[in-house]
């Protein structure tokens, strides 16, 4: 099967200015913007940047193998798609080409409670290989109901949102109106007139909705009082026994997201999740705590062998998901990275960035002098 690729993009960054091009601000805005003064947001890379590798050309090198195993499942390599809220807004159908994309290179896709395709079309598209991350309800009784329709679906991986205990102050969108979910206003009318072709295609595929929600949102409600539903709905702070109680309600592999503090972590080990994955949510929610690379440091001496470590927030490269797997790290996710590649290519999108990153990181790997990926570990410069 030939998988997509196209010259003209050979680098995220080419991604990401042609998507500033062909998508409205607001939509950009909120797919590339932190909260606050957005330091948490550049220092993500930056720091995990600063790390250096050493690579090793002289010895008995064979070939490269990228894949991974986690929990029986064959990946391709060692990335996946992370969950990202509002994926239709950034370009119609965007969750769909994605899982696709994730499905045919045999990478996971994460779909989120709050995307715009439902658990079950996902499922469909994966053919039950997607992780659903859930925004933890206030009702147990949602809770049940949105697990319910994952476990017939098929889902075996459930991915629990830990870090949007409130929704961060962000500048960007709180200028372009944009909340939960998105009201037009005047100026953002504007800015989709400038952009025809975002245009034509939300018009094509109809408003972004939150599809898996569907069900249980009151009729009628208007854009301000579906923000407030929302919120209500959502405005849920983790403790230890919702944990449990997940725990004992999931049969299959539960991981938490959002991880940063080792004491956190510990009560993770403790009640028996299965993984962690170390974020801070693309810099999207606290601009003053540390970077997901700083975090993982903290937390991988502690707790390696106990539970599976992943980490999200920052990479954009494959030198980067090599960082990020020195350093300890078992599997990374990445978000605006695919974002950027459908919003600059459409259907073609989920394809070409997925094949960007492959090159890349093999690329490294063989400069590395790494056969395997648990080799990475051994490569990093210990300054």
């Amino acid at each position: 099967m030939k998988l997509g690729y196209d010259p003209r993009y050979p680098s995220v960054d080419d991604l990401r200015r042609k998507a500033k091009k062909r998508i409205p601000g607001f939509a950009f805005d909120y797919l590339d913007g932190g909260c606050n003064e957005e330091i948490n947001l550049r220092k993500n890379t930056h720091e995990l940047r600063e790390i250096e590798l050493w690579p090793v050309y002289i010895g008995n090198f064979q070939r490269v193998n990228t894949s991974v195993n986690l929990w029986g499942q064959d990946y391709s390599a060692p990335f996946g798609i992370a969950p990202v809220g509002l994926q239709g807004l950034i370009w119609p159908r965007a969750p769909q080409i994605l899982a696709k994309a994730a499905y045919e290179h045999q990478i996971p896709f994460v779909l989120s409670t709050v995307s715009t395709a439902t658990i079950e079309e996902i499922a469909e598209i994966t053919h039950g290989q997607a992780w659903f991350q859930l925004y933890h309800p206030v009702e147990d009784e949602l809770r049940d109901k949105l697990l319910k329709r994952a476990e017939d679906a098929g889902y075996r991986v459930l991915v629990i949102l830990s870090d949007v205990p409130t929704f961060g102050y962000r500048n960007k969108e709180i200028k372009n109106g944009l909340a939960m979910p998105p009201r037009m206003t005047l100026h953002n009318i504007r800015q989709i007139i400038g952009k025809p072709i975002w245009a034509l295609s939300t018009l094509w595929n109809g408003q972004p909705r939150f599809q898996t929600m569907l069900p249980y949102i009151p009729k009628g409600l208007n854009m301000h009082h579906l923000g407030l539903f929302m919120n209500r709905t959502f405005n849920g702070r983790l403790n230890d026994e919702k944990l449990k109680r997940l725990r004992d309600l999931w049969k299959h592999k539960l991981v938490i997201k959002g991880m940063a503090n080792p004491a956190d972590v510990e009560k993770c080990v403790q009640i028996g999740l299965d993984g962690i994955i170390v974020s801070n949510h693309g810099g999207r929610q606290l601009d003053a705590g540390p970077s997901s690379i700083k975090a993982l440091q903290q937390i991988v001496p502690l707790f390696k062998g106990k539970i599976k470590i992943m980490m999200d927030s920052g990479l954009r490269t494959g030198p980067d998901i090599a960082r990020a797997l020195a350093s300890g790290a078992e599997f990374v996710f990445l978000g605006r990275t695919f974002m950027y590649g459908v919003a600059a290519l459409g259907k073609r999108g989920g394809q070409h960035t997925i094949t960007i990153l492959k090159r890349q990181f093999q690329q490294i790997m063989e400069q590395l002098g790494c056969e395997n990926v648990e080799e990475l570990q051994n490569r990093i410069l210990k300054l």
